[in-house]
C-alpha cells in the first residue's frame, strides 16, 4: 500500500450568488495556527467545551504526523475553514469509540501510516462562508487522498446537534431514521449525507456534546476503486 508524502494544491472558482470567487484548497501549515484557532472559536461556541478546541501542539503534530491530512480553504485569500483527518485501522466488526481514543484527543499521535482508513478529526468552515459549500469542497478533497493513499474509506462520528431538541420523546435511532426520511434537517448529519457520507451505526458516550446528548452518528464513504 503506497502511502507517500505528497503536497495537496487545488485552484478553483466557487459562486456567491452570480459572483465567481477564487478558492483554494491546500495543506495547512505552521502559519496558519492562529487562524485555525480563530476559525474554531467562531465554530463551535459554547455550549461546546472550549478545551476541545485546538491549541498549537495538536496543530503541530498534524502538519508532521500526517499533512496530507491537514487540509484548508481560502476563499479570496482569506483562510475559512480546515478539515483534518488521521490514519487509522479501522474495524468494521468492532465500530464503537470514542472521538478522545481513535484521535488521540485531536493530537493523532496514534497515526498509523498502514492504517486501513482515513478518519475525520474535524471539520470547521467560518459561519459567514457556509453558503458557499466550502466544507462540501474539502470532503470532496480528502476522498481524493483516500483514493490517492489506496485506503478503504473515509470515516468519522458526525454530531448530532439538534438531537437534544427531540431527545425526551425520541431515541437516537429513531432520530437518525427521521433525518434520512426527510422528516428532520441535522446541520451536520444532513451536510455529511449530501458530501456522499452513509451511516454506518449510532455510538454512544462519543463526546461530550450537550447538543448531541454525547451521541454522534458514524458515517463513512467507502473508496470506490478498492
Amino acid at each position: 500500500m503506497s502511502k507517500e508524502k505528497m503536497a495537496y494544491l487545488s485552484e478553483f472558482y466557487t459562486f456567491d450568488q452570480e459572483k465567481p470567487i477564487p478558492v483554494v484548497i491546500r495543506n495547512y501549515t505552521h502559519a496558519d495556527f492562529d487562524e485555525l484557532i480563530e476559525i474554531q472559536a467562531e465554530c463551535f461556541p459554547p455550549p461546546f467545551p472550549s478545551e476541545l478546541w485546538w491549541n498549537k501542539e495538536q496543530l503541530h503534530n498534524h502538519v508532521t504526523l500526517f499533512p496530507e491530512g491537514a487540509l484548508c480553504i481560502e476563499v479570496n485569500g482569506q483562510l475559512a475553514g480546515s478539515l483534518t483527518g488521521v490514519c487509522v485501522q479501522f474495524d468494521s466488526k468492532h465500530p464503537s469509540h470514542k472521538w478522545e481514543e481513535i484521535t488521540d484527543g485531536g493530537y493523532i499521535r496514534n497515526h498509523d501510516s498502514q492504517g486501513n482508513s482515513l478518519y475525520i478529526v474535524d471539520i470547521s468552515v467560518r459561519p459567514k462562508y457556509r453558503k458557499l459549500g466550502l466544507g462540501k469542497m474539502m470532503m470532496q478533497a480528502m476522498y481524493q487522498v483516500v483514493i490517492q493513499l489506496n485506503l478503504e474509506r473515509l470515516i468519522g462520528g458526525g454530531r448530532m446537534p439538534r438531537y437534544h431538541k427531540v431527545a425526551e420523546s425520541m431515541s437516537p435511532d429513531k432520530y437518525l431514521d427521521a433525518v434520512l426520511k426527510g422528516e428532520l434537517r441535522d446541520p451536520v448529519i444532513s451536510f455529511l449525507l449530501s458530501c456522499g457520507r452513509t451511516p454506518v451505526t449510532i455510538i454512544d458516550n462519543y463526546l461530550d456534546d450537550e447538543e448531541s446528548i454525547n451521541h454522534a452518528v458514524l458515517m463513512e464513504w467507502k473508496n470506490p476503486f478498492k
